[in-house]
């Protein structure tokens, strides 16, 4: 029997460390406390500094940690970082480096990386520059570390790179330090978001596609190009789902070593009463606002439906989730009420001012026939949902049996108008859609199942497909549609149909289905997922181990 390598020091580096931007933050934020509790303050992450003199509020700078070290790395190699803990479950270590003092070095970090991995960044645009030179700049801070602290061969110690932004760092460490096992994590590979963001069909065509050919076609060569090489380079390539793990074989004409399924941990669920509470406010609340947008009352029984996550309108099945609330709408055995809330980021000035007036003066009313959106966007006439909304001649009006409340505002507690964060309203949904054309995972449908929440995606979502690989429908607690290039009528339709039937339980049976979501919930925390890191880990050692003992 082969003995499994566990590391001695985890580097683990991400744009998204103490810096929430998606669901990387997600899996890095709730996977840390399993990975601190196996190996205590020898598991370090790196971000960038991007919050500069403002308060970083992920992130708790410590005055007494590391601080020789600290002096060590700005003398030796001229950064200046800052040390502290991320502020999450586990607690553990962080740095956070200013890389902007080596964009004068570009040029010939560019050239460098060239002559040695054949990375081709001539083509850069866009976030290229400053995304490579922060990964370049973390594969120097794991070299001092290890200098400083002296360590040696001996150790086994790994440094782990997540989505092509941070793979500057894995060629440093390449060429630098050939003793640190090196991994890297594509969450999603830039054509295959690329060719699906372009309303290319991906998956029928999938097999014809050359991945170095689509770059130059939709002016990716860069970034494809570090995705690609660093994939091929590193001693273990991973990703976060089966569905995912083709594309980057098809594009990237690399098979990962091993899929990495994202979990998490249900810390940030409330138990018992709190549960039960946080469920009552949350509906008190979506109940308030939606009755004083739309100018009536609800009926007792209104069912809330959610979704939610990244404005990428095609990508997240938005657009198909709409006209599948137009088919339901039309469906003449739907009984129940059903109030919609959309909840995507968009382009926004900020709250209503008339709405939030209106929610705490019951007797005031909105100065606007706008019915749909709780907070005022720049541009309401080029809005995808609002242009959807109205094409599909939604009114709101009481009479409907379904109605659209479009909350495009970023929910962290603080937006003018809920005032709560995503999560203390998730709670208080009865249902959530997420008819995902790209995902290669999926947080969104897992946390709603987190909360005991039922929720519809599709087998085109990781999760989607790691929950069933056969379609299936809610009363399972997550219903998995089929999704292909050309079948999203076909999506909507069955998005109606599961909506309706959902709306038809009796309170036992919304209980059961409830109850299905929470164990499909369980079946995903990081005490069972983190197996596959430990996986990945071994393979990395083992061909770090190989490659210097040659």
């Amino acid at each position: 029997m082969v003995e499994t390598l566990i590391p001695e020091y985890i580097f683990e580096t991400s744009w998204e460390v103490c810096n929430m931007v998606g669901g990387i933050y997600t899996v890095l934020s709730t996977r840390a406390a399993t990975l601190q509790e196996a190996h205590p303050d020898k598991l370090i992450f790196i971000g960038p500094d991007v919050w500069k003199d403002k308060t970083n509020p992920y992130f708790e700078e410590s005055a007494d940690l590391y601080t020789d070290w600290v002096a060590f790395t700005e003398k030796e190699y001229h950064l200046k970082i800052r040390v502290g803990r991320w502020s999450i479950p586990g607690k553990p270590i962080a740095v956070l480096v200013d890389f902007m003092p080596l964009m004068v070095e570009k040029n010939q970090i560019f050239g460098r990386v060239w002559e040695t991995v054949g990375v081709n960044s001539m083509a850069a645009n866009g976030d290229y520059d400053e995304s490579s030179i922060f990964g370049y700049s973390t594969g120097m801070i794991i070299e001092s570390y290890y200098r400083f602290f002296k360590l040696n061969a001996g150790h086994q110690v790994v440094a782990h790179f997540n989505e092509w932004m941070t793979t500057f760092g894995a060629f440093y460490i390449k060429e630098h330090l050939p003793e640190v096992g090196t991994l890297f994590t594509t969450h999603a590979t830039c054509i295959g978001r690329s060719i699906a963001g372009n309303r290319k069909p991906l998956y029928d065509y999938l097999n014809e596609y050359n991945g170095d050919q689509m770059a130059y076609e939709l002016n990716m060569v860069s970034k494809h190009s570090t995705e690609k090489i660093a994939a091929h380079l590193v001693d273990c390539f991973t990703t976060v789902s089966e569905i995912t793990g083709i594309e980057c074989t098809q594009l990237l004409d690399k098979k990962p070593h091993v899929i990495t399924p994202n979990g998490f941990e249900d810390d940030f669920v409330p138990k018992g009463r709190n549960f039960t509470a946080g469920r009552k406010a949350a509906r008190t609340t979506l109940r308030k606002v939606a009755e004083t947008l739309l100018g009536y009352e609800l009926s007792p029984d209104a069912l809330f439906v959610s979704t939610a996550g990244r404005y990428e309108y095609r990508n997240k099945g938005i657009n198909t989730f709409i006209r599948g609330l137009k088919q339901l709408s039309n469906n003449a055995d739907l009984q129940k009420e059903v109030v919609v809330f959309i909840m995507v980021p968009a382009h926004i000035i900020g709250p209503r001012a008339d709405l939030a007036v209106a929610i705490n003066h019951p007797t005031t009313k909105l100065h606007t026939e706008n019915r749909f959106s709780t907070h005022d966007l720049h541009d309401y006439y080029h809005d995808n949902v609002m242009a959807a909304i109205h094409w599909f001649h939604f009114s709101n009006n009481q009479p409907e049996r379904v109605k659209i409340i479009f909350v495009p505002s970023y929910l962290n507690e603080a937006d003018g108008i809920f005032n709560k964060s995503y999560y203390d309203l998730l709670i208080g949904m009865d249902l959530t859609v997420f008819p995902s054309y790209y995902e290669p995972w999926g947080y969104t449908p897992l946390e709603s199942v987190a909360f005991g929440v039922p929720t519809i995606t599709t087998d085109l979502s990781g999760f989607g497909q790691w929950v069933s690989a056969q379609p299936q429908g809610v009363e399972h607690g997550v219903g998995v549609i089929h999704r292909s290039d050309y079948n999203s009528y076909l999506v909507a339709s069955q998005i109606a149909e599961m909506i309706q039937q959902f709306a038809a339980f009796s309170e036992t049976e919304v209980k059961a289905v409830r109850k299905c979501a929470s164990v499909i919930a369980e079946k995903a925390l990081w005490k069972h997922f983190i197996q596959y890191y430990v996986k990945a880990y071994h393979i990395a050692l083992t061909n770090k181990n190989k490659r210097i003992n040659k």
